[in-house]
């Protein structure tokens, strides 16, 4: 009788484990509760979606055979991320502690590799970058004082600035311009983009002028207006492409609505701007008026929080890579990437949706 019952027991045993290992199972992310700003019951304007840090979470899992043939690959790390462009399915990332050399991610092929150009080429501290619309790059080394240009593929094409720049942190090209935010002399230098010789800088003001930049730190350039983050102020300042000063947008403080250390800024299709605060570890979001619509993130606590973060970019094009994450309640209108210097989410990628319409 004991022997049935063991008998019994092991082919309940046996049918369990068929069962639960032939049934399909949720992948983690489906079994998450998506995480949105703001949090109900306003309606949620931006979702976190996911998070890349390391070569693991873009390169195809390898099989044990494939192991077994080629040896296990290298997990390759995010160390300490400051500047970050995206364009044509590649991002490109400024580490700073990965001694001269970028990341360069495709969400098409899934790879992830550093960049790191010898000779001539080569960089010291790569802070920002920028890829241009023939798939040019241009990269801002802080400690050769200089911008780096490379073509789509990445063979070294000329460098320009040293002259001009004492601590280039920022690069956009726009038209046929190329800025680049010098903090060294609290100016942005515009040069020409066909070649790269130097026409103007601005803004020539004194201190106590409104206008004046006290420690400029990252640029956006739109068809009509050139937005300049200014640490030193607290504050997001605004020009027209000639150089001439227009506006301000928040003040230094410890309000919402104002800044301590605004870093990265980006701007939407709707000419609303997004600043990031790596004092307050958020993005503030205001509109084409100033005014402050809403903000997102804050102090590392889990994921969509932000530790440290730099620089942010708005992406329409890239969003075929990331629609899987986004809960099925929402419609996604376009990317935001976040790059954090700390914790374990070093490119942060966010979402605005909308609710879809029943």
């Amino acid at each position: 009788m004991k022997f049935h019952r063991y008998i019994s027991f092991c082919i309940f045993v046996l049918s369990f484990l068929l069962f639960t290992s032939c049934s399909p199972r949720l992948k983690p992310s489906e079994t998450k509760q998506a995480i949105v700003f703001p949090l109900p019951p306003d309606n949620p304007k931006i979702q976190y979606l996911t998070s890349i840090s390391t070569s693991a979470d873009i390169v195809k899992k390898q099989s044990a055979f494939e192991k077994s043939v080629v040896g296990e690959k290298q997990v390759l790390p995010i160390l300490k991320p400051y500047g970050m462009y995206v364009k044509n399915g590649k991002l490109y990332v400024c580490d700073v502690s990965l001694g001269g050399a970028l990341e360069v991610i495709d969400f098409e092929t899934k790879s992830f590799e550093y960049f790191a150009p010898k000779g001539e080429a080569q960089l010291k501290l790569p802070l920002s970058c920028f890829v241009d619309n023939n798939d040019n790059l241009y990269v801002a080394d802080i400690t050769f004082h200089k911008i780096n240009v490379y073509d789509a593929n990445r063979k070294y094409v000329t460098t320009f600035g040293k002259k001009e720049n004492v601590k280039p942190t920022d690069v956009f090209v726009k038209g046929n311009k190329i800025w680049v935010v010098d903090s060294g002399n609290n100016r942005v230098n515009v040069y020409d983009k066909k070649t790269h010789k130097f026409k103007f800088y601005f803004p020539k003001l004194e201190k106590g002028d409104e206008g004046f930049l006290y420690k400029p730190t990252s640029i956006f350039v739109s068809k009509d207006k050139i937005y300049v983050s200014d640490m030193g102020n607290g504050n997001v300042k605004t020009y027209d492409h000639k150089g001439a000063f227009l506006s301000s947008i928040g003040k230094y403080g410890k309000n919402i609505g104002e800044f301590v250390r605004p870093k990265g800024i980006s701007v939407d299709k709707e000419s609303n701007l997004y600043v990031v605060d790596a004092s307050f570890e958020n993005v503030q979001i205001f509109n084409k008026e100033g005014k402050l619509l809403m903000f997102f993130g804050g102090h590392y606590k889990g994921e969509g929080d932000m530790w440290l973060p730099t620089k942010i970019m708005v992406d329409y094009d890239n969003l075929k890579y990331f629609k899987k994450y986004v809960d099925k309640k929402f419609d996604l209108k376009y990317l935001i990437f976040v790059a954090n210097q700390y914790g374990p989410s070093k490119i942060s990628v966010y979402g605005r949706i909308e609710l879809l319409k029943n």
